[in-house]
């Protein structure tokens, strides 16, 4: 018998040829995806792989080995527009090495261990536009390096040991890394680059910011000059209003001012890192309108409710907060440590019961200083002392608060500064603990981190009622979310956050309307926001009562008052209220009621079976195990029962321990004279 498979079809020979083809072309240890990209990886060769094809356009050498280039090398390849030879082992360029290669456009020589580039290597390279050279050993580059590569787009020569640079006319340049060199002043007459539109400088040196290099370069729109020594806001980029990525970070730049970023609306992305930042003023979002991305890693910041706004701001706006990890509060201590973007509103602190007049200086202004300074200036960080402007309240100069104080063993000069008295409320003492933070000793009758809350069965003192406004509606400390007719759930969020200290809460709740009003107290930990009181009476008015574990009876207690809601009663009979004990019940009683039947049914077949049995017939087995099936018919001709396998009576069920029920699988040791063949039982 023949098969008769179909013809091949043209394009499966084109493919079938195009392989042989490749495979025939490819260099020795190479793949060739393509008859014009040609991939050498790791082929652990000091030199150029042979018998490249004229026609190759894409060239991966990079991770093999290569110790040396000659022009020959390079001969017939005038095709080739891409050349990769990174991380191998260069040490030297040799001159005009690359000159055969009349249509590159991409050359990569980073990672190598290239120590100078001399005045002709690159000689004949009149289409090059990315050249890569990062990541070398790099010290001197000929004045005459670069000529003639005048359409070059992008230079990059990052991670190398320059200590100076020739001059780059380079009229189409758009990109230029020189980051991680050592290049602490720069002028316009190293950059003849028009056109430039990214420039990066991290970690040069820079101690300023040349003016008239950044009036040459008005096509500017990225720059990075992050890990510098700049002592001040550059003057160069209070114009710079067409700038899109920014980073300052990493610089000692001091107070960092609002009024120095005001012309640069046009950021989308910027870098404040490390810049000592305690705050961020709430006029922020208004001067950055295009933000997308923010970094503001490695600050110590105050997170309190001058800082409330931000995580808000992020979620809002849809920002992405770079470095989300690495951006954490540093006070107040219960802060400590916690990543900012996750502190919800509530957890800053904010007043929320009072109104402070605007004639009493209070926390607010106090608490984070480096976001209020006068009408014109207002700063992202703490000021000196003598720096401070005066407030227009008093003529005092408003006190800062330290980034990060290291011990309490201060100048009783120094700290009022560090600690003044309007920083606690209601009469509070303020004090630096052993870890140089502040903290607040509050009188009686106050409590809070700042003793900002004032306990409702104390009167206020006449300090406090000059000093704050008309107090609102109170919210409670503890209240009740949902009452049953036998449970109260209680609220305790507030009176956790108000007490950060604690170790625990003691609970202490009465019946106001049974016969037994003795108190029944418990113990709850502190990380219970919310807890259940169980066991209680209908319709009944319960007090629950708050106090700090162990405090003395009474301290801080703090109480509340729920009716527990009325029984409901059927008029159809009393109803199974659990659910999961009715569908424990029902199957259990149904099964019951089976095995009844069954072993009825089983009894009463036996009892007239024996009766009415005839000849030598011997049942051995019991009751449970004979078939049911036929047994009717058996009976009224003095036949046998004819066995069906399929229909063969279970063994008891029983229970599984999971309120679930099975029934095993059924053994056939009923064995009987009637010359039938035994069934074996079935597991499917």
């Amino acid at each position: 018998m023949k098969v008769l498979l179909p013809p091949l079809t043209p394009f499966l020979v084109f493919l079938l040829l195009t392989d042989d083809t490749l495979s025939s072309n490819c260099p020795k240890d190479c793949s060739c995806s393509t008859p014009e990209s040609i991939l050498c990886f790791q082929r652990r060769s000091s030199t150029i792989p042979q018998g490249i094809p004229p026609a190759t356009k894409s060239l991966y050498l990079f991770a093999n080995g290569i110790e040396g280039l000659t022009r020959e090398d390079f001969n017939g390849l005038d095709s080739l527009e891409m050349l990769d030879l990174s991380q191998n082992k260069l040490t030297e360029l040799p001159e005009r090495v690359f000159e055969p290669l009349s249509s590159l456009n991409n050359l990569d020589l980073s990672s190598n261990q290239i120590t100078h580039i001399s005045e002709g290597c690159f000689q004949g390279m009149v289409l090059l536009e990315r050249l890569y050279l990062y990541s070398n050993h790099i010290k001197t580059i000929h004045p005459a390096a670069f000529n003639g590569l005048e359409q070059l787009l992008e230079l990059k020569l990052q991670g190398n040991q320059l200590t100076s640079l020739p001059t780059l006319s380079m009229p189409q340049l758009l990109l230029l890394d020189l980051r991680f060199n050592v290049l602490p002043s720069l002028g316009p007459s190293d950059l003849q680059t028009p056109n430039l539109e990214s420039l990066k400088l991290a970690g040069v040196g820079l101690k300023n910011l040349d003016d008239e290099l950044m009036a040459s370069l008005g096509n500017l729109h990225a720059l990075d000059i992050s890990g510098n020594q700049l002592e001040t806001f550059p003057p160069a980029l209070k114009e710079a209003r067409e700038m899109i990525h920014l980073s300052l970070a990493g610089n000692p730049l001091g107070p960092l001012k609002l009024e120095d970023l005001q012309n640069l609306g046009e950021l989308q992305e910027l870098d404040i890192s490390s810049l000592s930042l305690q705050g961020i003023p709430e006029d922020f979002p208004q001067l950055f309108p295009h933000i997308k991305k923010l970094t503001v890693a490695e600050n110590p910041f105050n997170c309190l409710c001058t800082l409330a706004w931000f995580p808000s701001w992020l979620r809002t706006r849809g920002i992405t907060l770079e470095r989300t990890e690495e951006t954490r509060c540093h006070f107040p201590p219960i802060h400590a440590g916690k990543v900012l973007e996750r502190l919800e509103h509530r957890e800053f602190g904010c007043p929320t019961t009072t109104t402070v007049t605007t004639t009493v200086k209070t926390s607010t202004t106090v608490s984070v200083p480096l976001t209020t300074l006068s009408s014109t200036t207002r700063a992202f960080v703490a000021l000196k002392p003598s720096d401070m402007p005066l407030d227009a309240a008093d003529d005092s100069p408003l006190p800062p608060v330290p980034a990060s104080p290291s011990s309490s063993s201060l100048d009783p000069d120094m700290e009022q500064w560090f600690c003044p008295s309007t920083t606690c409320l209601n009469g509070g003492t303020c004090r630096l603990d052993q870890r140089g933070q502040v903290e607040c000793t509050c009188p009686q009758g106050t409590s809070g981190i700042y003793c900002e809350i004032r306990n409702n069965h104390l009167p206020p003192s006449p300090e406090d009622e000059v000093s704050m406004a008309p107090v609102t509606a109170d919210e409670p400390d503890i209240s009740s979310l949902h009452v049953t007719s036998t449970s109260i759930l209680l609220d305790l969020h507030r009176y956790i956050e108000m007490r950060p200290n604690i170790r625990g809460i003691r609970l202490t709740y009465r019946n106001l309307s049974g016969p037994d009003r003795r108190p029944v107290q418990l113990s709850v930990p502190a990380s219970y926001p919310e807890y259940t009181l169980r066991g209680l009476r209908p319709n009944c008015t319960y007090t629950v009562c708050a106090s700090p574990l162990g405090a003395p009876s009474g301290m801080d207690s703090v109480c509340t008052e729920a009716h527990t809601a009325a029984q409901q009663h059927s008029t159809t009979g009393a109803q199974v209220k659990d659910k999961r004990l009715t569908t424990m019940l029902v199957p259990a009683l149904a099964i019951l009621l089976l095995l009844v039947l069954i072993a009825a049914s089983v009894g009463v077949a036996c009892y007239l079976r024996r009766k009415r049995a005839k000849g030598n017939i011997d049942l051995d087995c019991e009751p449970s195990q004979l078939e049911l099936e036929g047994v009717k018919d058996g009976l009224d001709n003095g036949a046998l029962p004819q066995k069906h396998p399929e229909l063969m009576i279970p063994e008891p069920a029983v229970q599984n321990g999971n309120l679930e029920y099975e029934v095993l699988l059924l053994q056939d040791h009923c064995t009987s004279n009637n010359n039938m063949s035994s069934h074996k039982p079935s597991y499917f």
